[in-house]
């Protein structure tokens, strides 16, 4: 008995000093441990941003999309990190996302680029033109439309081996000696004669797994009314264009009015716009698909969609880049 109780004497005073030494020890640990963090963590590049960029899908049209690219650039800096993910098997490959494919042909160099002005040229090697005659055209509007997804960039002069590409080769399409959004993307004839023709670009949705992205068309109809009128009834048509293609605007959607400004265009629409009317919301996809399509069609600053006088979202259309 004598014995147990001289062991409990001994071992509570133990197990004491053993805590007292954790406390003292543990701290010391701890601090180790957060003086090493920071040299771990130093190199990792955190100078990082998104951009826009037009790639090909698995329907071969081009997608809007978006791709991490280095932040802080100059544009011509800018631009040419963008070229080198549209070509295949280039050093921007790996950025590009599951469900699309870069476009021109894999030996392509880019042999200069140079920015002045709201004019951005850019000179390629000869490969450029080693494609397929049947994508010949929607390499050259993958191009345009992701270089003037840079704010600064309005217009293009493409180069090849120095010499301006006037001339597709193999299809022989005429390409103008400036190019723009006015060139179009993933174009579409709807016409029956060549008279009172309009050029309209929309933007649908499509899917990749459970991911959502935009599709441009460029249409050419014989449609003489107002561009918007026809954006918002080929949205809420519940007839799409194309079978892989859907809007989310109801059907019963209608627009009531247009007002446009120098800088502003108000759209007034009734309630069915909303996808929920008590908490009077309008879906992002269909105010993005009303707002691409404004944006490549008017040269308008900024979009007020309203509903019974009421004014329900605003949008900037610089930030849709």
């Amino acid at each position: 008995m004598l014995k147990e109780m001289l062991a409990r004497k001994l071992l509570i005073p133990t197990v004491a000093l053993l805590a007292l030494s954790l406390i003292y020890v543990l701290p010391e640990t701890k601090k180790d441990f957060h003086e090493q963090l920071p040299q771990k963590l130093e190199y990792i590049n955190t100078d990082v941003d998104t951009h826009v960029i037009y790639l090909l899908d698995s329907y071969n049209m081009l997608g809007r999309t978006e791709v991490v690219v280095s932040s802080n650039q100059e544009i011509e800096q800018k631009a040419k990190e963008l070229m080198e993910i549209l070509i295949k098997g280039g050093t921007g490959e790996s950025k590009i996302p599951s469900g699309f494919n870069s476009i021109l042909p894999s030996d392509t160099r880019i042999l200069s680029i140079k920015y002045e002005e709201g004019l951005l040229k850019i000179n390629l090697s000869k490969e450029v033109l080693d494609i397929r005659a049947e994508l010949e055209e929607k390499m050259v509007e993958a191009i345009v439309y992701t270089l003037t997804s840079i704010d600064e960039v309005k217009n293009i002069i493409l180069y090849v081996e120095g010499d301006i590409l006037t001339k597709l080769p193999k299809t022989k399409i005429n390409l103008p000696s400036t190019l723009n959004r006015e060139f179009g993307i993933n174009k579409k004839y709807d016409m029956q004669t060549y008279k009172d023709v309009n050029k309209i670009t929309i933007y649908y949705l499509n899917k990749y797994n459970d991911n959502y992205y935009y599709v441009p068309v460029t249409k050419y109809v014989n449609d003489n009314r107002e561009k918007i009128q026809i954006v918002i009834d080929e949205l809420s048509s519940s007839h799409v264009y194309d079978g892989n293609l859907m809007s989310f605007l109801s059907n019963n959607a209608k627009l009531l009015a247009v007002e446009k400004t120098d800088d502003l265009m108000h759209l007034k629409f009734n309630s069915y716009i909303f996808s929920d009317n008590i908490n009077e919301q309008i879906l992002e996809e269909v105010i993005y698909t009303i707002c691409l399509s404004i944006k490549d069609n008017y040269d308008v600053k900024e979009v007020v969609i309203e509903v019974d006088d009421k004014e329900v979202t605003k949008k900037v259309l610089k930030t849709l880049e």
